[in-house]
């Protein structure tokens, strides 16, 4: 497994650095702690797998995550955190990372997580496996746009973002509520006026409501 580690506390990341380098079927091909150096090495060192943490100073793990698995869909990302909100869970699961793990993990239980991740497996606890079942148990049909609307050449995370943007929000509001970057929120709307064809939030906003776009659930307060 050549494994790249990202995370701005140096202490922690010496840390995993240390027991990766005492596994025989692990090596530490390179570590940064920025989003900006998460995408740059994963394309220099290509590893085959990403130790993650969710908050960066220059954005979320998600960013990150996001531009690396466009570039490289089967790249084993694992997000190392100490945050267990169901949003963060749920949102990292959506874009395609592998793991959802805590800090505060035994390493025998992180080590058994990465080597099961290696064989295709998700590195995830029992806890948080029942509260993803519980989500899809409780999901209701499909939220994706009909062909026929207006809505149907945007993406996944552009459509998301549409229907926050949808309640009024800033893109301050947008950026906490899907734990990304205010930058990449702006990069967002700015796609999606110019794929809807129109010059300002105000007419996005009316024209998702005009096609029942905007209800969404209460943010919860962040840790």
């Amino acid at each position: 497994m050549k494994i790249l580690i990202i995370d701005d506390h140096v202490l922690f990341r010496e840390g995993l650095i240390s027991l990766v380098a005492h596994q025989p079927d692990m090596s530490v091909v390179g570590e940064g702690g920025t989003v900006r150096e998460a995408i740059e090495l994963s394309r220099t060192l290509q590893p085959n797998m990403i130790l993650m943490d969710f908050s960066l100073p220059d954005g979320t793990g998600l960013d990150a995550a996001e531009i690396i698995l466009k570039e490289q869909p089967d790249m084993r990302i694992i997000f190392l955190t100490i945050h267990d909100d169901d949003e963060r869970l749920f949102a990292a699961i959506r874009l395609g990372a592998k793991g959802f793990l805590m800090k505060n993990i035994p390493v025998v239980r992180l080590l058994a997580a990465l080597r099961g991740v290696q064989r295709g497996e998700a590195a995830l606890s029992r806890e948080m496996t029942a509260r993803l079942m519980g989500a899809f148990a409780q999901m209701d049909a499909p939220a994706a746009p009909l062909p026929e609307t207006p809505f149907s050449e945007l993406t996944a995370r552009e459509l998301e973002v549409l229907r926050v943007l949808a309640t009024d929000t800033t893109n301050h509001e947008i950026a906490d509520r899907l734990f990304i970057s205010e930058n990449t929120v702006r990069n967002h709307v700015h796609n999606i006026l110019e794929k809807l064809g129109i010059s300002n939030r105000r007419d996005a906003i009316s024209l998702a409501h005009h096609h029942g776009l905007g209800t969404v659930p209460p943010a919860k307060d962040n840790p």
